[in-house]
């Protein structure tokens, strides 16, 4: 495990694991790096009928039984993989300079956030299956501070921006950078597209008496769903110069006019969009863009995508460490188990449109 270098004065949450980093002078460097490279722009329904967006919170999700896992709520099956390591949660660049990105399809689950410049980065969870090879490894955001800590996970990154390391070290979070064990720089490619993490390498060295994290989703049963309406395609705008498209067919949602590596995409049973407040992190990146804040607590509308319907409800987080609640006018709303892409789409400047 790279070496403890310090720790927040905040008191950290009860099932928080203290942050762990790289030696301090390896992360100097990764930050100084960060400055000139890593942070530059890349670019409810009941019956039949689809409800409205209001509803009720939604109860917490109860506790989870030991015999699922926690990022998709399937079983897990005899010989699957090791647990003994902490959920891992890969920053990989989602732009065209990122293609082909590794590693995808082995995720448990992927959420989707917007960065500067209007383009989106991908925080990519690894936990049931630990791959090889995956990247382009890109920067932590303040963002991750809402969508890292529900998975007690530890982040693999690139490094972040000197403002953003002080806020994740203050809310406790770990990750792992550049000089720890598994990351390499592919030389056919450009900086700074060219970081990846054998994450293999990663999770031994990270080995440890792991507890299993809660569901980081309120899972359910596909036969529990309320109805909806038909839908057989999506369209998440995040910016005026950046979508991700989505089709249904063959009974999974695909991303049409993605990065990922050929045979390696995440293939998805169920996509979840988020409408979410954006705010400014405080900090410009190199190009001089304004770097923005997903703020992932409150409340706002939501839709889920499943099986070729979509049913639109709401989702509620009472804090940036708490679990995720979906909700009706009926009740509660749970995810089918399954691999979930979660696209965290601005409320204002953004857009969705399902069909």
């Amino acid at each position: 495990m790279p070496t403890p270098t310090g720790r927040s004065n905040a008191v950290p949450s009860p099932h928080r694991r203290p942050h762990v980093l790289v030696p301090a002078l390896v992360l100097a460097s990764a930050v100084a790096a960060l400055a000139l490279a890593g942070c530059s722009s890349g670019s409810a329904a009941s019956g039949g009928g689809e409800q409205g967006a209001e509803g009720g919170a939604g109860a917490a999700p109860a506790t989870a039984p030991v015999d699922t896992w926690p990022l998709t709520g399937l079983p897990v099956r005899r010989g699957s993989s090791s647990t003994d390591h902490p959920v891992l949660v890969t920053k990989i660049d989602n732009t065209g300079a990122s293609a082909p990105q590794r590693g995808l399809g082995s995720a448990d689950l992927v959420v989707e956030e917007l960065v500067e410049g209007g383009a989106t980065r991908l925080a990519v969870f690894f936990y049931s299956q630990v791959p090889g090879e995956v990247g382009p490894v890109r920067s932590m955001r303040a963002s991750d501070i809402g969508i890292v800590p529900p998975a007690d996970a530890t982040v693999v990154t690139s490094g972040a921006a000197a403002v953003t390391v002080d806020r994740i070290k203050d809310a406790g979070i770990p990750w792992v950078t550049e000089g720890s064990a598994g990351f390499s720089r592919d030389a056919a490619r450009s900086a700074p597209y060219n970081l990846f993490a054998d994450l293999r390498a990663v999770a031994r060295a990270a080995r440890q008496p792991a507890q299993r994290p809660a569901d980081y989703l309120p899972f359910g049963d596909a036969a529990d769903l309320p109805g909806g309406r038909p839908a057989t395609s999506l369209t998440a705008r995040f910016s005026g110069g950046h979508a991700t498209s989505w089709a249904y067919r063959e009974g999974r949602w695909s991303v049409v006019d993605g990065y990922a590596a050929e045979g390696d995409a995440f293939a998805a049973d169920s996509v979840l969009v988020l409408r979410v407040p954006v705010g400014d992190a405080g900090y410009l990146d190199p190009a001089g863009n304004p770097v923005p804040e997903t703020q992932l607590d409150g409340t706002g509308e939501a839709m889920l995508l499943h099986e070729g319907r979509v049913v639109r409800g709401t989702w509620s987080k009472d804090s940036l460490e708490a679990p995720l609640r979906l909700a009706t006018r009926a009740g509660d709303l749970r995810v089918p188990a399954g691999r979930t892409w979660v696209e965290l789409v601005p409320a204002a400047g953004g857009d969705v449109t399902v069909s």
